[in-house]
């Protein structure tokens, strides 16, 4: 029998949860160097490609060879942003979850290709290894509702803020200061989640007046923990 969440379908307009882990659970980011690279990998995949502005720049006989190599590079990316949202990240030591919205039923796998395969090219070039960096193929879950949508945003930046628990001085790269207001990733798009905390909302059977609190002053209540154990890896991390 398939595992859980190995058997992707794919739908246009649908919000999914995408995550992966290292081979035999092995580090995938061993210093804060490769944490921005995958970093950089999703703004440039995310964020607007403007070709014409590119090619203009090629046509310029005084362009030098290094730059005029960039160019090519960039032109040749596939790019996602016109099909799919960033809505919430994490990565952690030995795995990461993106929470996506697509607007086309194909991106997703072409986005997770793109940038799956990127990353295991630089961390095998790097550290002179070879092989495969993932543990197979990456995993997807379809978020079904907006209940789903806030408690899965909630699990992946509640990893980053120390693994399901809330040591915040343990703090990995995530999308929650987006969140917070305390930096502008434009490729990182949190206003969805965020308007449902623009006033007090019912929520269950809890009111909660902010998103932080939503996150830092919740703990996880058996509503909470079947709707994430729905939408996660098939063994906690």
């Amino acid at each position: 029998m398939p595992a859980k969440n190995r058997i992707k379908e794919y739908i246009k307009d649908g919000y999914y949860h995408l995550y992966n882990r290292g081979v035999d659970k092995r580090i995938i980011f061993t210093e804060q160097q490769d944490y921005a690279v995958f970093l950089s990998y999703l703004k440039t995949y995310l964020l607007p490609k403007n070709e014409k502005e590119l090619r203009e720049k090629l046509d310029d006989p005084n362009i030098d060879y290094k730059t005029r190599d960039n160019i090519l590079k960039i032109l040749r990316l596939n790019n996602f942003n016109e099909t799919l949202d960033l809505l919430a990240y994490c990565l952690m030591p030995n795995h990461f979850h993106l929470l996506i919205h697509q607007t086309w039923a194909e991106t997703i796998d072409k986005f997770m290709n793109s940038l799956c395969t990127r990353y295991s090219m630089y961390f095998n070039r790097k550290y002179k290894r070879v092989g495969p960096l993932f543990q197979g193929v990456y995993k997807a879950v379809l978020v079904e509702s907006e209940e789903q949508l806030l408690h899965l945003s909630r699990y992946i930046h509640l990893q980053a803020l120390g693994l399901q628990g809330l040591a915040l001085q343990t703090k990995q790269p995530s999308s929650y200061p987006n969140y917070l207001g305390q930096i502008p990733q434009e490729w990182v798009k949190p206003n969805q989640i965020l308007s449902f905390f623009k006033t007090a909302q019912r929520r269950g059977y809890r009111y909660f007046l902010s998103y932080q609190s939503f996150v830092e002053d919740h703990k996880e209540e058996e509503v909470g923990l079947a709707i994430i154990n729905k939408l996660t890896l098939e063994q906690r991390n």
